[in-house]
Formats: C-alpha cells, sequence, structure tokens
C-alpha cells in the first residue's frame, strides 16, 4: 500500500490545468481526512522534486493560500494562465473550478 505522502503526491499530479483543489480534499482522498497541512507540507517540501503543479492547490474558502506577496502573484497568475478567473474578493468559484476526480480508485 502506497504512504499518505505519496498518494498525495499523485493526486496533485493528477490534477488538470485550469482546475483546483483544496488541501483538505486532497488530504481526505490521500487517506487522512485531518491532514491538510501535511499536503501543506508536501507541496512545500516536494513540488520541485516531484514537478507538482503546486499553483492548483488552494484552501478551502477558495483563497490561495500564501500570503507572501510574491508566491501569491506568481501562483495568481499561474492559475489565470489556465483560465481560471478570480471574483472581485480574490477568490476562486469552487462551483466552476473545483476538480472532483470521477473515481478516486485510479489515483491510489
Amino acid at each position: 500500500m502506497e504512504s499518505f505522502t505519496e498518494r498525495a503526491i499523485l493526486i496533485i499530479k493528477n490534477i488538470p490545468s485550469g482546475k483546483v483543489m483544496t488541501y483538505g480534499q486532497i488530504a481526505k482522498l490521500a487517506g487522512s481526512p485531518r491532514g491538510a497541512r501535511q499536503v501543506v507540507r508536501i507541496l512545500h517540501s516536494m513540488s520541485k522534486k516531484h514537478q507538482l503543479p503546486w499553483h492548483r492547490v488552494i484552501n478551502s474558502k477558495g483563497e490561495i493560500g500564501l500570503k507572501d506577496d510574491e508566491h501569491y502573484s506568481v501562483q495568481r497568475l499561474s492559475l489565470k494562465s489556465e483560465g481560471v478567473e478570480f471574483k472581485l474578493n480574490g477568490t476562486i468559484d469552487l462551483n466552476r473550478y473545483l476538480y472532483e476526480p470521477e473515481i478516486y480508485d485510479h489515483l491510489i
């Protein structure tokens, strides 16, 4: 059986362009419903090594979780370049852009 980290990496790699997933959603699919902070750690420490589309992961409010101006801007521009639109309040419409795989089993 794959570890939580391996499952989370696979899930993140499968987020299609123009879609987003939340930290908590990824954690739940990877087998740890309370593991959202672990997903943050994985993105922080393994995005380059595994070429993860880190910019497609946001918080459950539809917001970019990064507070650093530079990284926030990079994430926002990356999402916009994939066609993701932001509301006037800076959030992403999860009803429109949230990726919810039809069959979770193929991811894990």
